[in-house]
């Protein structure tokens, strides 16, 4: 099943966009911008930024991450364009620094959340960068494989990608693995009865 059933009879009443660009910097780096708006469908009226017109962001939020090919952040770059308090600016600006050195992968969350969680940051900031990784690694090693050659043919060494294992597509013991990458195939028992 590819397309989601009709849907009963609805009105829409909010919308959250996340997107994220990957670039090649001139100097080596890469850069990943990130952005989350939030709207909505009926005019609201906010505390403290009066009455918001339909379709008016609640939050526009930005993050620059830049990293290395390591997926080591080197610097950070951030900022509320639209947000429901003035303290908001404050939670996209310092806090946001203290991401810089950290690298994303194993323990990726954790990491975020022991630099800037809890109170120590914004919610939706957070969730910006914890997905970013996502979007990193479909980049960069994706990227230098293609300029050393190797399209998206799997490791000829003894380490398989590390995406695999990570969803039920690339789990070892199945179809897909068996089938592109049989080196890293590992076949489990079934259980009896």
């Amino acid at each position: 099943m590819s397309d989601l059933p009709v849907p009963v009879p609805r009105r829409p009443v909010h919308t959250r966009r996340i997107s994220f660009e990957g670039f090649l910097r001139d100097d080596g780096l890469w850069d990943i911008d990130c952005t989350l708006s939030d709207t909505k469908a009926e005019a609201i009226h906010m505390r403290e930024r009066g009455l918001l017109p339909a379709g008016e962001p609640v939050h526009l939020l930005r993050v620059r991450l830049t990293v290395d090919d390591s997926l080591t952040i080197r610097a950070v770059q951030s900022g509320a364009e639209k947000a429901p308090f003035a303290e908001c600016q404050l939670a996209a600006a310092e806090p946001m620094q203290k991401l810089v050195g950290l690298t994303m992968g194993p323990g990726w969350r954790k990491a975020i959340d022991g630099a800037i969680g809890g109170t120590g940051g914004c919610t939706h900031l957070r969730e910006l960068v914890f997905n970013a990784a996502t979007a990193a690694f479909q980049m960069i090693p994706y990227y230098r494989a293609m300029q050393g050659g190797r399209g998206d043919e799997m490791p000829s060494g003894g380490k398989p990608p590390f995406y695999m294992g990570q969803c039920m597509t690339w789990a070892f013991d199945g179809p897909v693995v068996q089938r592109v990458a049989p080196q890293f195939y590992r076949p489990t028992e079934k259980k009896a009865g």
